[in-house]
């Protein structure tokens, strides 16, 4: 499964800023910027006076979770109007993936649709800074966005070199106001980042290497970030979890795990790192047959047992225990609904044929009774 061989290509932002206080170092970077646009969720909008940055700034602070292509389009028109040579995103994955697009197309004569697809993207002439406020999805360190369509409920993934930051920032104080249930749901997404590249396919030893990293920092650090929300070194210590896991997926990408947890988001409108959290024992205990090593390589930093019918209830156990609940039918999901979630999982073969274990429709059917 790994093959070191095999050529691979590794993208990483040109500068990045770990630490307690790092979100202060953007105003330096971005000095000479004229008109600046920062794009934050809601709350995040907050952060922006700890950036240092001046000019003339203007804040969207209305970019929602799980964006879809009318959401994206709102925040296009809004840097069109300000002509920003800065593109600042302040947030979570969803508003990280708006801001690259945003740098990339708000001057381009290419629609979104127009890029779909890997290396679609022509250039991209405004700068990008990306200050993450959770750590989860690593969006920060990768050249991937995702946009839902809404009139399909599928996900439009964008892949170019033209998305990778100029500069990544991840400051832990920006994490501290993030509730426990978010801390463990996104923590496993960065999680399910790292194994399903570990486990994939496409493995290579150099990513393995920064999935390791992943891993074994989420098992020292995830439990201590949702018990205590301002511990620093926790949160430091995720946010660099998190950057590993969107390292991880460049050049190998995520599998299964993530083709199943993508209809829980687009039809159940549960929130990324969750729909991922409620998958990830099913999966990584399906794929345990074929990846035996690796999986007890994952339970060991986790603190799992690792028993051939005790890995699924042992990572079951260790996400419930961060208080994920694990059940579909508590979001909303009808158990007649599982078998067009599993068409729809089914049919993302750029994630479902990088599985170590083939999956059918059936098998992905009864992974989601087992999660029900």
């Amino acid at each position: 499964m790994n093959n070191i061989d095999r050529p691979i290509t590794l993208h990483q932002p040109k500068r990045l800023e770990v630490g307690v206080g790092t979100a202060s170092r953007l105003g330096a970077f971005a000095e000479g910027a004229k008109r600046v646009l920062v794009i934050a969720g809601g709350p995040t909008a907050q952060y922006v006076d700890r950036l240092g940055l001046s000019g003339d700034i203007r804040v969207y602070a209305d970019a929602p979770p799980e964006p879809d292509v009318p959401a994206f389009k709102a925040v296009l028109e809004a840097a069109r109007e300000h002509e920003p040579d800065l593109v600042v995103g302040l947030g979570g994955g969803s508003v990280l993936d708006v801001a690259k697009l945003t740098a990339a197309l708000w001057n381009s004569d290419q629609s979104l649709h127009d890029v779909v697809g890997p290396n679609k993207v022509h250039g991209r002439t405004t700068a990008l800074a990306q200050v993450a406020t959770t750590a989860g999805t690593g969006s920060e360190a990768g050249i991937r966005a995702l946009v839902t369509d809404p009139e399909t409920k599928s996900k439009l993934a964008v892949e170019s070199p033209h998305l990778l930051a100029d500069i990544a920032i991840l400051d832990p104080e920006l994490t501290y106001s993030v509730p426990p249930a978010v801390t463990a749901a996104t923590g496993i997404d960065a999680l399910a980042h790292c194994v399903e590249a570990f486990t994939n396919i496409k493995a290579h030893e150099l990513i393995d290497g920064y999935a390791r990293l992943g891993i074994g920092l989420i098992g020292k650090y995830l439990r201590r970030a949702v018990e205590n929300g301002t511990d620093a070194e926790a949160r430091a210590g995720m946010m660099l979890a998190s950057y590993y896991g969107g390292i991880c997926l460049g050049p190998v990408n995520t599998a299964a795990g993530h083709a199943l947890a993508y209809p829980l988001g687009t039809r159940l409108s549960l929130p990324h790192g969750l729909a991922n959290a409620i998958i990830f024992p099913h999966v990584l205990a399906f794929n345990q047959s074929v990846a035996a090593d690796k999986t007890a390589e994952i339970a060991t930093a986790l603190g799992l047992e690792n028993g051939a019918s005790g890995v699924r209830d042992a990572a079951y156990g260790y996400c419930e225990s961060l208080g994920v609940e694990m059940h579909l039918e508590a979001h909303g999901a009808q158990l007649e609904d599982l078998e067009g979630f599993a068409g729809e999982a089914h049919a993302i073969r750029r994630l479902m044929d990088n599985n170590p274990r083939p999956m059918d429709v059936s098998d992905v059917h009864g992974l989601y009774k087992d999660a029900f």
